[in-house]
Order: C-alpha cells, then sequence, then structure tokens
C-alpha cells in the first residue's frame, strides 16, 4: 500500500446533522448507534433481496491503469455543487460527475457522487461506478472496492443493480462508504486526494477530487451503492 501525506480535514458535523446525509436516514441512524451504542435503532435494509455482491476488485485488477500526468480524456473536478449553466463545457462522454461534500463522524465516511447526463441523448446505467483511489500522482493505491456497503456499514441502504436511463439534464448518485480506522501501527494510513470513477467497467473516466481526501486509515477498502435515479431538484 502507497502511503500518502495527510491533507485538508474533512467537514466533521455532530451526529444529528448527518441525518439527511447519503442514503438518508440510514446513515444518521448508523452514526446515532456508534455515537450511543445503546440506543435502540431499527437496522436499515442494505441490498435487494438476492442481489449478488462480488467481493470486490483491486485497483490493479482494473483496465486502463492511469499514466503519470492527466491525459486530456479526462476530467479533475474539485468538490463542488453540480452546475445548472447550460453553457459548462461537457466532456465528451456526455456526462459529468460531481463529488459532494465527505461527511464524517465516529470514523465513518460517507460521500455521494452525482452524474448527470449533460448531452443531448439519453444516457443508461446499470449497477457500480468503476473506481480506482488514486494518490498525490495519480499513481493507483491498492484499494478493495466493493460492489455494495455492507461490509462497512449497514446504515447506509443499496438498491442494488437496476436499469436507470437519464434524459438530458438528469442526475442519478452513488454512495461511497468507508472508515478511517488504523489497525495495524506498523502499516501507513492512507489518505489520497483523488479518485478515478467511470460509470462502469470499460467507461469513459473521470478524476475527481473530494474535499480532504480518501482517508482509509489501514482498512484498504471502500464500498460503493449501485446507480440511482436522483429526484429532481435534488
Amino acid at each position: 500500500m502507497i502511503p500518502i501525506p495527510r491533507r485538508t480535514a474533512f467537514r466533521v458535523f455532530p451526529a444529528a446533522a448527518l441525518i439527511l446525509a447519503v442514503g438518508g436516514c440510514g446513515l444518521g441512524e448508523e452514526i446515532e448507534r456508534e455515537v450511543n451504542p445503546d440506543l435502540d435503532l431499527p437496522s436499515a435494509s442494505a441490498s435487494s433481496a438476492g442481489t449478488e455482491r462480488p467481493g470486490g476488485v483491486h485497483a490493479d485488477e482494473l483496465p486502463d491503469e492511469l499514466p503519470e500526468g492527466l491525459p486530456s480524456g479526462l476530467d479533475v473536478r474539485p468538490t463542488e455543487a453540480p452546475s445548472a449553466d447550460p453553457t459548462d463545457t461537457c466532456p465528451s462522454s456526455g456526462v459529468r460527475m460531481l463529488p459532494g461534500l465527505v461527511e464524517a463522524a465516529m470514523g465513518l465516511r460517507a460521500m455521494t457522487v452525482t452524474l448527470t447526463n449533460c448531452g443531448t441523448e439519453p444516457y443508461v446505467v446499470n449497477g457500480y461506478p468503476s473506481l480506482q483511489v488514486l494518490d498525490e500522482d495519480r499513481e493507483p493505491v491498492d484499494v478493495r472496492v466493493l460492489r455494495g456497503p455492507e461490509e462497512i456499514t449497514t446504515g447506509v441502504p443499496d438498491p442494488g443493480p437496476h436499469k436507470v436511463t437519464l434524459k438530458p439534464g438528469e442526475s442519478a448518485t452513488t454512495s461511497l462508504v468507508w472508515r478511517n480506522t488504523v489497525t495495524e501501527a506498523d502499516v501507513p494510513a492512507v489518505n489520497a486526494p483523488y479518485l478515478r470513477v467511470a460509470t462502469a467497467k470499460g467507461r469513459p473516466a473521470q478524476v475527481l477530487a473530494p474535499e480532504g481526501g480518501i482517508d482509509l486509515g489501514t482498512t484498504g477498502r471502500l464500498g460503493t451503492g449501485a446507480w440511482t435515479k436522483a429526484a429532481r431538484g435534488s
């Protein structure tokens, strides 16, 4: 695993303020459990019944490793609200991806990536995003990417793979969850500044720069949720 220097601190909110965070009230309940283990809260449904989830893939198993420097086919976008400006440049893929704020409490992290169809034709997604965690040189970090958040937390629901058709201007979201936990004193903790995200394996990727980075500690795991259609105006 590649050691990454610590970066900007996350925006940390009190547990009560995270009730409306990624995954709805489920994440809020999960954080409430961690803050107060004696609190009796119902468990959120983590996935669709009968949905098969592969155990995950390593970064070195994904195709088309990102070479040194930034190829012209990739976008690097900092954390910001999705732009409503119709004059904003749309990538050649016809979709734009932007990271949301990283919500943090008691070592649990959650973030939403929003995919917007900025093109002129319908765009279809089905299943989980293809991810690579990148270091400061934009080289892949050895991280296990999980399809489904269950191994990280049961508080973030996952709709499971299903077909989502986005008309021009419509959006879909995926939830990313991880823990900033250090369990091995002799292993450097990971805090990677970039994410390489494609809507699915083999599709064009964009490089995102979440504020504060992806601080995985020594866990080496990142959970993802399946793409789900975002409500208009959300």
